[in-house]
């Protein structure tokens, strides 16, 4: 019986090996059949499903633009343009109803460039700087920008821009000079409030923001007295402020709004949107204050940008309430109306009776 022990043994440690070999050779079997054709390929799929590029509708499609971005002019036509200035313009966040009234003002502002000639002669038609005319990204920069939401914000503003394809604000038959801003003070100014002619289409309308939902809606701005001599002498140097620091702004007059029409810069009236760029304050609605030590000036702002137009957080709670596209433009640009237009339709009338031209205002958080 003791010598069977061994043999016994032996047995059991062959049957386990055996089984240990099945276990690895049946996965090799199965794959044998096909090891030619797996081994074969020399490229890895790729995974990554890429969306298909914007393909703009037939009227937008139809007008092609001369872009000057930085120091190279591009070709492109005026609804692949146009989706790169909502991106840039506005938050892509805001209501689909806000976005499309967005293009639609950012398409008649372009087209209004295309009749007056715009600011490049015969190098551009527009460019890409928004302090000269519309601020513009591209589909790369704002999708590093939006992050995980990248593709639902692509597509929400390309869809905008495609269901208002040709879709222009008109007065009298023609592309007006429709320019926009991020938030007002609860009503937006006449464009002679701000700049040196009136529009009849830019004049001042309700706009209704809440203001506790706005980033950075109120702001305040602190000078030194140093600091605040050196930005006034800059603009005005012929004013005087010889005096104490609480006689160098005097005498203001506001509008219906708040903001500030007109003021005295060490005994020059000038216009509140002028201080407003001089100090760079976010708006023209604005109080100020001497700091309690004497040494220093204190200016409380309202709103950003220059408050003509379409007010784009406005236009967002517009839309929250029920607005559509075209409500919101012809709430904001008095008079007009919105159609479908084709930059090859109109022949540009003769220049003149232009607001001066809009500054730019890039949206809070775009």
């Amino acid at each position: 019986m003791k010598r069977q022990k061994p043999s016994r043994v032996r047995q059991s440690a062959a049957v386990s090996a055996l089984l240990l070999a099945a276990l690895f050779l049946l996965p090799l079997a199965v794959i044998a059949p096909f090891r030619g054709p797996l081994l074969s390929r020399t490229e890895t799929p790729d995974e990554t499903e890429q969306p298909p590029p914007f393909t703009s509708g037939d009227l937008d499609g139809g007008t092609v633009l001369r872009v000057l971005d930085g120091e190279e002019v591009r070709e492109m036509d005026l609804g692949t343009y146009l989706v790169g200035v909502v991106r840039a313009e506005m938050p892509a966040s805001f209501e689909p109803e806000a976005l499309k009234a967005q293009a639609a003002a950012a398409r008649t502002y372009t087209l209004y460039k295309l009749q007056t000639g715009g600011n490049h002669g015969e190098t551009a038609d527009i460019c890409t700087d928004s302090t000269c005319c519309q601020a513009y990204i591209s589909e790369d920069r704002a999708r590093s920008n939006w992050g995980e939401d990248a593709d639902a914000y692509e597509a929400k503003i390309e869809t905008a821009v495609r269901e208002t394809d040709g879709e222009t604000v008109l007065y009298g038959g023609v592309p007006i000079l429709a320019v926009f801003h991020a938030s007002s003070a609860g009503l937006t100014r006449a464009a002679g409030q701000v700049w040196l002619n009136d529009l009849p289409y830019l004049q001042a309308v309700s706009s209704p923001e809440q203001g506790d939902r706005i980033p950075n809606y109120y702001s305040r701005v602190e000078f030194t007295a140093a600091e605040l001599r050196e930005k006034l002498l800059a603009a005005w140097p012929e004013s005087d402020l010889s005096g104490s620091l609480s006689g160098w702004l005097r005498e203001p007059e506001t509008d219906a709004a708040g903001s500030v029409a007109t003021l005295s810069v060490g005994g020059i009236t000038v216009k509140g949107s002028q201080l407003r760029s001089a100090l760079g304050l976010r708006s023209a609605c604005f109080e100020w204050e001497v700091r309690d030590d004497g040494q220093g000036m204190v200016f409380f702002v309202t709103g950003h940008g220059h408050g003509v137009g379409l007010s784009q957080y406005g236009a967002n709670q517009m839309a929250a309430e029920g607005a559509d596209y075209r409500e919101i433009l012809t709430h904001y640009y008095s008079g007009t109306t919105v159609e479908p237009f084709s930059a090859s339709t109109f022949r540009p009338p003769e220049r003149g009776g232009d607001a001066g031209g809009p500054e730019g205002s890039p949206p809070d958080g775009a």
